[in-house]
């Protein structure tokens, strides 16, 4: 329950807020702000902070201009500081995670009287390896983990050498923090992978580098802040070690998931497995060749010796087994000779998971030795890390353990990765649940062609209950979309939330009667592909010489074929998201604007959600066709082949709800504020013959609909 004290320092803060920034009241707002703290307020516990009670989440769908970030902000900070718990504000994109980090927490510190103190957290692999910087600017080209898996991949050794000097230097001197992001110019991929380190190779308060420790400093700012500012990725991340790793523990946070409609699919790609053979089978030839200057090297100590001893009998019985799965991979792929078409990927999904017997077979031997592999790596680490230790005196001098250690977590990390795939393929799936999706890809990679084994469940809703809601002090989840038909199960079905957790959808300030919703005479049926390409090619030559459109479809074809047909003249008026970068496109479609000149964008999905374009910006929102999507993937098809196998319906169980939260999104880009107005434009005529039209139209905001030229009342 929110008690008196309470609720008068979140009233006072937010009067100081609005009087501060010289902003209104929001209904929705405030509306927000009183679901957020009685929720969290009314959390249970005991004695030792520990939670009890199990209605501790709030789901809020809140609309653009409510002003949701600082109503969570306001809501969630107080009752976290007076329960002891830590704030951690999670974002999907880093635009919204740099306006949280950058103006929103600025200025709720500046105004509103509250004391509390803030640090964004970014995963280790974001951060510099002081010690790899230090081995680089000595001459890296001598580290054992490069010289054996990294040379090949490393490119413009100059380039390299020029980036390393700096780097170093502004380190050194405090110019620089060591994340790769506040670096002033892009880092390559392959020169940062020379240059920082996962979890298994960092060694902690062992390295001799650890007191400028980039990460480790980043750490310490971490461990006083009241609000963390992260992202999806790396609460998923930190929940996938167990939790507390990288972010305080989970029982002791206060989680706020903005643009919380990506968690599910954020959270089934940190489930997938994959497993490269071709590559797997290069680094173990590598590994071979190698054996004998890994021997000298760390056979000096007694346990490492023995080890190493057993390592070639490992590789000799993983290494036909990998070929064994390579070949019966590209039988299963149709491709015996596994060529594939430049650029081409193959998918080869099992139907409903299943396996056939000689790949499950050959799955077991795998998982067998590649347990084997991954204890004895595991080991060696181990005594390599003790090695590091001043106090612990293991007989391997500290120099080689230093050298060696990240090859053997390298490859201790591959062996894990490549254990968990061949497990997820012995595994039998409940036949009361959804199956794992399981899949081969083929494809090509340069001159190499390569084949990869896949597996991912279908919903990630068992793991986030578990890890994630099961596990929190309290949660929010909040964005603009987390209804799908007007209804929140879609989201509770693909996140794992209960019932019995809190749902509210909150009015927006918005007066949608302000903008047309528009289904026109030359709207038609896609299924008349050249049609329907036609009756869109009618409708942009009669758009008005001056309107500022956003044009959305849901193929490049189609773009693209309908840009080739317009004539000349219209052509001259249209920015096409492929032929130009985002950025550029925006800042073309802004100056032709200013200048008082028409200007029409055709994009694809991408630009359904994410576009702000206010006022004159953008005045005229026209969607080709209802954003339908085919569950084609492998792990989309493998529900639908469930739901079906059950008497369910695919299409009305996902593709109308996904396709109804994709319509919000498109139409959501038309109104940005309160003085915003315009028109939206359907040129699918499904929307009116088919008998989830109405139900998508419904679950639109109350636009002003004109059908076929004649307005209606909503």
């Amino acid at each position: 329950m929110l008690d008196e004290s309470l609720r008068d320092e979140i009233q006072t803060a937010y009067r100081r807020v609005l009087e501060g920034l010289e902003l209104t009241p929001r209904y929705g707002q405030r509306l927000m702000i009183a679901e957020i703290a009685r929720t969290l307020a009314g959390i249970e516990a005991d004695d030792a902070g520990r939670r009890t009670s199990n209605e501790h989440v709030c789901v809020l769908e809140a609309g653009t201009g409510t002003g949701k970030t600082l109503a969570y902000l306001l809501a969630a900070l107080p009752v976290a500081k007076a329960r002891g718990k830590r704030l951690v504000i999670a974002t999907a994109t880093v635009a919204l995670q740099e306006q949280v980090l950058h103006q929103d927490l600025p200025s709720l510190k500046a105004h509103s009287g509250l004391d509390f103190d803030y640090a964004l957290a970014k995963g280790r692999g974001r951060y510099v390896c002081v010690a790899r910087l230090d081995q680089a600017m000595e001459g890296g080209e001598e580290n054992p983990t490069l010289s054996l898996f990294e040379q090949s991949l490393a490119s413009g050794g100059d380039d390299f050498q020029a980036l390393v000097h700096s780097l170093g230097e502004a380190y050194g001197n405090g110019r620089w923090e060591g994340d790769r992001d506040s670096w002033p110019d892009a880092i390559e991929d392959s020169h940062w992978r020379r240059l920082t380190v996962d979890h298994r190779q960092c060694t902690n308060r062992r390295c001799g580098h650890f007191g400028a420790c980039a990460f480790f400093r980043s750490r310490r700012h971490l461990d006083s802040a009241d609000v963390i500012v992260a992202n999806h990725d790396l609460v998923l991340a930190d929940l996938a070690l167990g939790g507390g790793v990288v972010l305080p523990s989970p029982s002791d946070c206060i989680y706020v998931f903005d643009e919380g409609h990506h968690l599910p699919e954020k959270a089934l790609q940190h489930f997938t497995h994959r497993f490269a053979v071709g590559g797997a089978l290069r680094w173990l030839r590598t590994l071979k060749k190698s054996l004998t200057e890994l021997n000298t090297a760390l056979a000096v100590q007694p346990t490492l010796a023995r080890l190493l001893a057993g390592l070639p009998q490992a590789i000799d019985a993983f290494e036909p087994r990998l070929s064994e799965a390579l070949a019966m991979g590209h039988q299963l792929a149709g491709r015996p000779d596994g060529l594939v078409d430049d650029e081409a990927s193959r998918h080869q999904r099992f139907e409903m998971g299943r396996i056939p017997e000689p790949l499950r077979a050959l799955s077991e031997a795998l998982v067998t030795i590649v347990a084997e592999l991954s204890r004895t790596l595991e080991s060696m680490a181990d005594i390599m890390r003790e090695s590091l230790d001043p106090d612990k005196h293991t007989g391997l001098p500290r120099e080689q353990a230093e050298a060696w250690l990240p090859l053997i977590a390298l490859l201790h990390g591959r062996a894990v990765e490549a254990h968990a795939l061949w497990r997820a393929y012995t595994e039998v799936d409940d036949p009361q649940e959804p199956p794992r999706a399981r899949w081969l890809t083929l494809e090509r990679f340069g001159s190499e062609p390569e084949l990869t084994f896949s597996a991912s469940p279908v919903s990630a809703a068992h793991t986030l209950a578990k890890t994630l809601w099961g596990s929190c002090y309290g949660a929010v989840i909040t964005s603009a979309t987390l209804t799908a038909l007007g209804r929140f199960e879609r989201l509770q079905e693909r996140a794992g939330l209960a019932n019995r957790y809190r749902y509210q959808r909150l009015p927006s300030p918005f007066d949608y009667s302000r903008a047309v919703l528009s289904v026109p005479r030359e709207a038609a049926d896609p299924a008349d592909r050249e049609g329907h390409e036609r009756a869109i090619v009618t409708f942009v030559e009669d758009l008005g010489e001056r309107e500022a459109v956003l044009m959305l479809f849901s193929s490049r074809a189609q773009l693209r074929g309908v840009e080739k047909a317009l004539s000349p003249a219209r052509r001259e008026r249209v920015l096409a998201q492929d032929r130009l970068p985002k950025r550029e496109l925006i800042t073309r479609h802004r100056a032709r604007i200013d200048a008082d000149e028409g200007s029409i964008i055709f994009g694809l999905a991408s630009f359904a959600e994410g576009i702000d374009l206010p006022g004159e910006y953008l005045t005229h929102v026209v969607i080709t066709r209802l954003p339908f999507s085919v569950p084609d993937d492998p792990v989309g098809a493998t529900l639908a082949e469930w739901i079906e196998s059950r008497g369910g319906n695919p299409f009305m169980r996902i593709s109308v709800p996904d396709a109804s939260i994709k319509l919000v999104q498109a139409c959501g880009r038309l109104i940005r504020k309160e003085s915003d107005t315009g028109r939206i434009t359907l040129l699918d005529r499904r929307v009116l013959t088919r008998r989830y039209g109405r139900a998508l139209l419904d679950a639109l905001p109350p636009f002003v609909r004109e059908i076929d030229g004649v307005r209606q009342d909503v």
